[in-house]
């Protein structure tokens, strides 16, 4: 039977992640995926699924060695981002006024867990279990010596710490029997494809309208990714409407600055709130969407996964300084006690933001828009929230 420091459920970007972390620290890591990911090609058209990479993420991923390769197949950056929902109320954040060169790049997760698996593959501490999946696991205790029994589909090994990162409807979640807390919202949400008239941006934007926001994130060259939230209904019918009919609808419900386009390809995923009650369960960790995934008004959800990974490697890194067993129990826990609370803040504020913009009221309305209005008046206060979404 195998045995390993660590055990990776997931290789998404934030398995992968840490997977990697945890291995620069000179652990024995397992990784567990079901699906290898595609080889990159440059003729390949732009995937659905994006995320807008932070400061503080890209800084992560340099350290991991993968950013030198996501740069070198496509990437957009951006330095500014713009708000509102009438005119007057336009709010505009700036790299500039936070002494940056961008705020952040908008990123194919695809490429940024292609990159993570290069570096996987060239680990000598990761061994890569794929196709794999989790069948089932047991925390045992044997002389005082605690550790995890992995059942996979073809193997069984052996762990001193079982990271979940197998995404919202996490197996590991479930079979620890962890409980989640959280909600529905009332709308779904469509990715759309499109190739723009105007040239690369380096803005992106949210209007928010009484149906929900309508967003624009740059992609590189006369490309784009529209998001458009609506009610789940209006998503459905939206999503099976040809292209040529979609491209229409698109140009009267988005703002004029969007310009002509064309539709390439779209999707639709339902809004949802998903906080797991415990990040730990004695040897087990959850990362990234399967402790909590989060409203995307504001593209956080792999940023705080990153931030995660980073904790954890910071923590699991700090033990072994010190001569601490890195995998006590009471060790791990400070990992929870890092990152539950700054989740919980930023799943909050998410959804303050989210339930602000949507109330029909028009005092509601006068006092989202006065808002906005004032924080464009007080630079401090918008240049702090800026940094701290930054991770800076």
């Amino acid at each position: 039977m195998d045995k390993f420091d660590c055990v990776v459920i997931g290789a998404g970007m934030v398995g992968a992640a840490s997977a990697l972390s945890l291995a620069q620290l000179g652990l024995k890591v397992a990784v567990v995926e079901k699906i290898e990911p595609k080889p990159f090609d440059s003729e390949q058209t732009f995937d659905l699924r994006v995320s807008a990479i932070s400061i503080s993420s890209q800084h992560l991923l340099e350290q991991l060695d993968a950013w030198q390769q996501i740069s070198q197949w496509r990437l957009c950056p951006y330095k500014r981002l713009g708000v509102w929902e009438l005119e007057p109320s336009y709010t505009e954040f700036s790299a500039a006024e936070i002494e940056q060169t961008h705020l952040g790049h908008i990123v194919e997760n695809r490429l940024i867990q292609l990159s993570l698996w290069e570096q996987i593959n060239q680990h000598e501490n990761i061994e890569l279990f794929c196709p794999e999946s989790l069948v089932d696991f047991e925390q045992t205790s044997e002389q005082s010596l605690d550790e995890v029994k992995v059942q996979l589909s073809n193997h069984t090994i052996t762990t001193k710490l079982l990271i979940a990162a197998d995404g919202a409807n996490s197996q590991v979640r479930q079979l620890a029997k962890i409980g989640t807390t959280g909600w529905d919202y009332q709308q779904s949400a469509m990715l759309i494809n499109v190739e723009t008239v105007l040239p690369q941006q380096d803005i992106t934007w949210q209007n928010f309208r009484p149906t929900g926001p309508v967003a624009m994130l740059p992609m590189p060259g006369n490309n784009a990714s529209l998001v458009w939230y609506h009610e789940k209904e209006e998503i459905t019918r939206l999503s099976k409407l040809p292209n040529e009919q979609l491209q229409t609808l698109v140009m009267e419900a988005f703002p004029k600055k969007l310009g002509d386009i064309k539709v390439i390809d779209k999707a639709s995923f339902p809004l949802t709130r998903r906080h797991a009650n415990q990040y730990q369960k004695h040897r087990v960790l959850l990362l990234g969407d399967a402790a909590h995934t989060i409203n995307p008004l504001a593209g956080q959800g792999v940023n705080l996964g990153f931030k995660d990974v980073k904790a954890l490697q910071v923590i699991i890194a700090k033990a072994i300084g010190e001569g601490k067993c890195w995998h006590d129990i009471d060790v791990l826990s400070a990992y929870e006690k890092e990152r539950r609370n700054d989740n919980l803040l930023m799943m909050s504020a998410m959804d303050m933001l989210y339930s602000g913009f949507s109330h029909p009221s028009p005092l509601a309305k006068l006092v989202r828009n006065s808002g906005l209005f004032i924080t464009n008046k007080l630079p401090h206060l918008k240049n702090k929230a800026l940094a701290y979404a930054c991770g800076i």
